[in-house]
Formats: structure tokens, C-alpha cells, sequence
């Protein structure tokens, strides 16, 4: 398979082959305005460029940084226009990396306060005995006012998917 001298570009399979994806994944792309839409052979098949393989893989990496297929779609759009986004692509990643650190900060204080959960519950099942050390009990009357740093950065989750809707 691969590229053809009568008909040059590849296949869907081919490229997802090289690039690790579905074809499916490809047509995605196609759709949302990431990857081009490729040039039909006689036979219906699409035929991509070579280029589409480093377009692909691009993508995936990008995605893997925490990039979402819209901000793509548009600095990708951008860059096929003539306009680099390069300073828009690095202001956005360093408030992915201020949000990565927030949250990193988030599990730390979670990871406090479980740590004091499990060293009080151990002292109750030392205490107790045979009776019930009634552990779930104790979450009722937590010491520190508020939701658990995990409940809460959960919560902010769910809202951040209600509002792309």
C-alpha cells in the first residue's frame, strides 16, 4: 500500500498505521477542521498526503499536553491561514501548566487530610475492640469546615464539562 506513482498520498489505514490512530480518528479530525480533507482516488478511497502523517502526530501530542481538539482546531487554523500562534500556543500551555499546579496542590492537601482520616481511624479500631469504631461515622463531624481539596476539584470538574455543553 502506501503511495502509489499514479495516484500519490496514502491510505486512511496507512496513516493511521503509522500514526497510531483509527481511521476513525482520522475522519474526526477531518471533520472538526484539524486535518484536511484528503483528495479522493478513481476508487473513492481518500488519499493523503505524507505531510498528514507529521499533521497527526502533532495532534496526538499536542492532545497529550493537554491541548483540546478546539484550541487545536483553531491554532491550527491559524497556522494553515499564515498567521503563527506560536505566542497563543505558549500563553495557553503556561495556564495549563498554573492549572496543573493548582491542582497538584489540591491532592497535596487531600492527601494531608486522608492521612489524618486513616491515623484517627487506626486509633479508634485500637480503641474499640470488638464493638464498631464506626469510621464512616467520624467523616460527619470533620474538624476543618468544607468539602474534602479531592471533592471539591471533582465538583469544579463536573462543572467545567457542563458548561462546554
Amino acid at each position: 500500500m502506501g503511495e502509489t506513482r499514479a495516484f500519490p498520498g496514502f491510505r486512511s489505514g496507512e496513516i493511521a498505521r503509522r500514526t497510531g490512530v483509527s481511521a476513525d480518528t482520522l475522519r474526526h479530525y477531518e471533520r472538526r477542521g484539524l486535518l484536511a480533507k484528503p483528495r479522493r482516488r478513481p476508487n473513492g478511497y481518500r488519499a493523503y498526503p505524507p505531510a498528514a502523517v507529521d499533521r497527526v502526530l502533532l495532534i496526538q501530542r499536542a492532545l497529550g499536553l493537554g491541548f483540546t481538539l478546539d484550541e487545536l482546531a483553531r491554532f491550527l487554523r491559524d497556522r494553515d491561514g499564515g498567521r503563527p500562534p506560536c505566542r497563543s500556543v505558549r500563553e495557553l500551555a503556561t495556564r495549563k501548566l498554573r492549572e496543573v499546579d493548582r491542582r497538584l496542590d489540591e491532592l497535596s492537601e487531600f492527601r494531608k487530610e486522608l492521612k489524618r482520616v486513616l491515623a484517627d481511624w487506626d486509633a479508634r479500631l485500637a480503641a474499640s475492640g470488638d464493638e464498631p469504631a464506626r469510621l464512616l461515622e467520624s467523616l460527619v463531624s470533620k474538624p476543618e469546615g468544607g468539602p474534602s481539596p479531592l471533592r471539591a476539584a471533582a465538583f469544579e470538574n463536573r462543572r467545567k464539562g457542563k458548561d462546554r455543553s
